[in-house]
This record gives structure tokens, C-alpha cells and sequence, in this order.
């Protein structure tokens, strides 16, 4: 079976994005100026920003969702896109995993409250790698899905089992992570690092899982970054590390190559809300490696797909096609420096 194309599989939500006036002390009230409903959840995001990415691009959907609204809003979402959702389970008797994210206006800073759902039943029987032609899994997320954070068979978790499975299938592996507890993190992603071929990730999660300081005093050193991919290398048969941050990313290769890109200089007013632009990214540096572009041209557009993804409260609503996205560079420009504090 020639493989091609990328599985997304894991974590399917419903989030429901606010925008904020301010964050507000508790007992007190803020105002909420602008509320969407959107599709979440790191396979949801990867899935329909590599169909809005290149409509053409073949790509599956794999997990739960439940037999209700939120549940049909999801699938409906997939037809659309042209998103073989075959494997996206319908449970009855539990509600869709949904999250409410609170997204301040002025600072484009989040918060989220999570609610596991149908997501807490998903466990490594509902992917099977056995009819799919995918080329590449990306899987997410860990921490959020109690079954599969659980021991599963032989293994530590279900993340593990599927990600062997996978593995043996023919599929190279990418993991999504969210920016939970630090001993949660270790836990649940450490066993999984010899099960990866790639691992794209944020600052925060680069130094949790590797204990160097990524991030000092609000900023993010590159330096620090370097050492961090690098140090990840040595977790496994993991052939790309790439952390990005507000300013850019820094990527390692177990060959030794390193590379560092700076962000777009994206406008304060074109700036609407950051929730999703870490999946954007990996997004555009999946499909970029999976054309079998040059690592930096993947990188390039990840940050550009980023950068689109700045432009609306939802995780994907405002992602471009690669031409457009990669545009942006032009109309924007890139930063002058990776050094940056977050926004």
C-alpha cells in the first residue's frame, strides 16, 4: 500500500471561544464582546487547517465524539472539508469533550476550561491503521483522555500502544502535547518520545520535558531552545525536534543540521487571538515535510500558516492556503530578532 496523506487522530472537541474584555478578579464580572462555537482539539485543528492548507490533501479523522449536536457539528465539519471521518466513533449515552476558552482582547492571552466528554472514552481500539493509507499519525493529546492516559495492555498508556501500533503499520509519528502540569507532562510523554519520528512543540513544553530553563523571565532564549531540541534527540529514533515560541522556532535534526527562523512581523491590529496557531504550525511543517520540502521551507510555512491563524479567535477559521499564507511573509515581513517576550 503506497501511504499518503496524514491521520489525525486523538482528541476532537467543540470549543466554545470567547472573546474577553479583561480577566477578571474572582467574584467579579467581565465582559464577553464576541463568542463563537468552533471545532477544537489538537486532530480536530491538524485535520481542517491541512484541508484549508491544500484542499486536495488527503487526510483522515480518527477518534470519538458523542451522539449529539456538538458530535454532528464535528462530522459536518469534516464533509466539508473532504475529511474521510470513517473512524471517528459516535458513542451514545455521553456528551462531545467540549472547551471554553477565554481569550483576553488586548492581549490575545487564554485560558481554558476542559471538559473530557466522550474523550475520556477514546482508547487505542478506535484507530486502526489496518484500511488507512496515511503516511504520517499525528496524535493528540495527552492529559485530557483519561482511558488512554491510562496503563493500556503492556503499555504505560494508550498513547504508547497506538503510537507502536502505528509504527508497525508504516507510519511515521508526531505527537501534540497541551501545556498541562509539569509532572503530568513528563508522565504521559516521556515513555512515548522512542515511539516518535517527529516532535513539534512549544518553549513550555521544550523545558518541562527536558528541565532547561526555555524560558527566563518571560523570555524565550533560542540558545536555550537549541539545547532543548537537541537534548530531545537523544529520547529515541526521533529525527526532527522543532520548538516554536512567539518570536519563531528552532529545529534539530539527528543529523546535526539546526535551524532558526524568526516570526512574522504580524500587525498588533490584525491580531485577534493566539488559540490555535501552535497547531497551525505544525500543521504547515507536516504537510511541508510530507511534500519532502527542504526542512527550512517547512518551517517557513509553519510559521506563515501561524501567523494566518492569529487573525480570528478560532483555532482555524482564518488559516489560508500555502499560497496565501505563504504571502503573509511578504505583506508582513519577518522579525528582526528570535528574542521575544510572549504574547
Amino acid at each position: 500500500m503506497e501511504r499518503r496523506g496524514i491521520l489525525c487522530g486523538g482528541c476532537w472537541l467543540v470549543d466554545h471561544n470567547n472573546s474577553i474584555s479583561h480577566w477578571p478578579e474572582q467574584e467579579t464580572l467581565t465582559q464577553i464582546v464576541a463568542r463563537e462555537i468552533q471545532g477544537g482539539g489538537p486532530a480536530y485543528n491538524m485535520a481542517i487547517d491541512l484541508a484549508r492548507l491544500d484542499p486536495g490533501f488527503p487526510v483522515w479523522a480518527a477518534g470519538v465524539v458523542g451522539n449529539d449536536d456538538a458530535g454532528r457539528f464535528l462530522i459536518d465539519a469534516c464533509t466539508e472539508r473532504g475529511i474521510d471521518h470513517s473512524a471517528l466513533h459516535v458513542l451514545d449515552g455521553v456528551g462531545t469533550s467540549h472547551t471554553d476558552v477565554m481569550t483576553v482582547r488586548s492581549t490575545g492571552k487564554r485560558t481554558f476550561f476542559h471538559h473530557q466528554g466522550a474523550n475520556a472514552l477514546l482508547s487505542p481500539e478506535h484507530v486502526d491503521f489496518t484500511t488507512c493509507p496515511a503516511r504520517i499519525l499525528h496524535l493528540g493529546a495527552p492529559g485530557i483522555h483519561a482511558r488512554m492516559d491510562a496503563p493500556y495492555e503492556v503499555d504505560p498508556s494508550g498513547w504508547v500502544t497506538v503510537l507502536r501500533r502505528a509504527r508497525a503499520a508504516g507510519l511515521r509519528t508526531n505527537l501534540e502535547m497541551i501545556s498541562g502540569p509539569p509532572e503530568e507532562i513528563r508522565r504521559l510523554v516521556t515513555p512515548c518520545l522512542p515511539h516518535l519520528d517527529t516532535l513539534i512543540i512549544n518553549d513550555y513544553e521544550a523545558g518541562i520535558l527536558t528541565g532547561i530553563d526555555v524560558i527566563s523571565g518571560g523570555v524565550t532564549s533560542p540558545g536555550a531552545a537549541r539545547r532543548a531540541a537537541v537534548a530531545l534527540l537523544v529520547s529515541g529514533p526521533l529525527e526532527l525536534v522543532v520548538i516554536h515560541f512567539p518570536g519563531g522556532c528552532i529545529a534539530a535534526t539527528r543529523d546535526g543540521e539546526v535551524f532558526a527562523k524568526p516570526s512574522l512581523d504580524v500587525p498588533a491590529d490584525a491580531i485577534k487571538g493566539a488559540n490555535g496557531a501552535g497547531d497551525a504550525f505544525a500543521a504547515g511543517v507536516l504537510y511541508g515535510l510530507h511534500e519532502q520540502w527542504p526542512i527550512s521551507e517547512s518551517l517557513s510555512l509553519g510559521i506563515c500558516a501561524a501567523a494566518s491563524a492569529l487573525r480570528s479567535v478560532s483555532t482555524t477559521s482564518s488559516v489560508g492556503s500555502v499560497k496565501e499564507c505563504l504571502a503573509l511573509a511578504d505583506a508582513w515581513g519577518w522579525r528582526q530578532d528570535l528574542r521575544t517576550r510572549p504574547t
